[in-house]
């Protein structure tokens, strides 16, 4: 086991090479003018003042030139000080947050978490348990029903399905309503007396002991983990029904069923865990798309989350903001990634000898 965690983690520098030249050859097709804004907050209108930051931070140099000062930094000529790359967090200025990029994702983060957490647990949950319930009921009225299930659920375009959901449960009951708390909420965490111990509405609500500010940021959440979890649901029942039907005609099934062996304990301890191979990898990268901010169910409910961060850096053209993002995103995926793989090797010895 350990040995196939060191050739995973051998692996994941060549990964974030690969990644760092990717998205650094997207920074590379903007003009000096905007990759200037890595390194300052106010672009200068003189041209001659501008031209002097081009030059002390070569970004007119030779591509290889300015890779290597992207990814490590340098020093600056005038005030003698190191100014890091991206390896060091520096991944420039973010106009729409009106402050550094890697301290914009270090904001928006918590509010993302707070969402992916609560996902998860119901995603997982229904999606596995409704997909082995669809298995073991093969063609009789469940599965049929779980199929329809998941059909609706996959082609149901996101956002078309959190606005469904705002129009009948927000505009119509008024019960859940979008963004991340109510006014009166928001009063009573700036006002001093409430600590931001995670910068996770329940959970420090939980922490501070205030079960109001608790139930209202819970009832803030509930649409977009509705809309997240559904469509997780459609593809984690797809999945695990599929790998579930294969793994039950499988031989050593039947001699357990030969046995005698009750058929709980063949699902449960046989069949089961081998049918969550695949759904470990879904499940994981799904998983990892949550972290990295789901742009249009965050921007659908107001829910200021990474995702809702990047698609208004988006729109305002804040292009540094926006690939600061996509290397956040895409560092977390080759963790993620790896993560999977220890996961895929735990649940499936044979994977660790091939």
């Amino acid at each position: 086991m350990l040995a196939y965690i060191i050739r995973r983690l051998l692996i994941m520098p060549i990964l974030a090479f690969g990644v760092s030249l990717l998205v650094f050859g997207m920074y590379a097709m903007l003009g000096p003018v905007e990759r200037a804004s890595l390194y300052i907050t106010d672009i200068p209108k003189n041209p001659e003042a501008l031209q002097r930051i081009i030059d002390k931070y070569c970004l007119d140099c030779p591509i290889y030139v300015q890779y290597w000062h992207w990814l490590i930094g340098q020093r600056d000529p005038d005030t003698g000080k190191w100014k890091g790359g991206v390896l060091l967090g520096n991944l420039g200025w973010s106009k729409t947050a009106q402050r550094p990029v890697s301290e914009a994702i270090l904001y928006y983060l918590p509010a993302t978490a707070e969402l992916t957490l609560w996902t998860v647990i119901p995603m997982f949950a229904v999606g596995i348990w409704l997909g082995v319930l669809a298995a073991i009921n093969h063609n009789r009225f469940i599965d049929q029903a779980a199929r329809v299930f998941a059909i609706i659920g996959w082609s149901f375009p996101i956002f078309v399905f959190g606005l469904l959901m705002l129009m009948i449960f927000y505009a119509r009951l008024g019960w859940f309503p979008a963004g991340r708390l109510s006014d009166w909420a928001i009063k009573e965490i700036i006002s001093g007396n409430f600590v931001q111990y995670t910068r996770m509405n329940t959970i420090d609500a939980l922490l501070n002991g205030r079960l109001d500010i608790f139930w209202d940021a819970l009832r803030h959440l509930v649409l977009p983990v509705i809309s997240l979890s559904y469509l997780s649901w459609a593809l984690l029942l797809r999945v695990t029904r599929s790998s579930m039907l294969e793994t039950l005609r499988q031989d050593y099934i039947t001699v357990a069923r030969s046995k005698g062996l009750p058929e709980k304990v063949v699902i449960k301890k046989h069949a089961r865990r081998n049918a969550l191979i695949p759904v470990a990898t879904i499940g994981g990268l799904t998983l990892i798309g949550l972290l990295n901010g789901v742009v249009i169910t965050e921007t659908v409910f107001n829910y200021k989350g990474l995702g809702w961060w990047a698609a208004n850096a988006a729109l305002r053209l804040d292009i540094i903001a926006v690939l600061g993002f996509t290397l956040f995103n895409a560092v977390l995926l080759v963790v993620g990634n790896l993560v999977v793989d220890v996961l895929y090797a735990i649940i499936d010895p044979r994977v660790r000898l091939e």
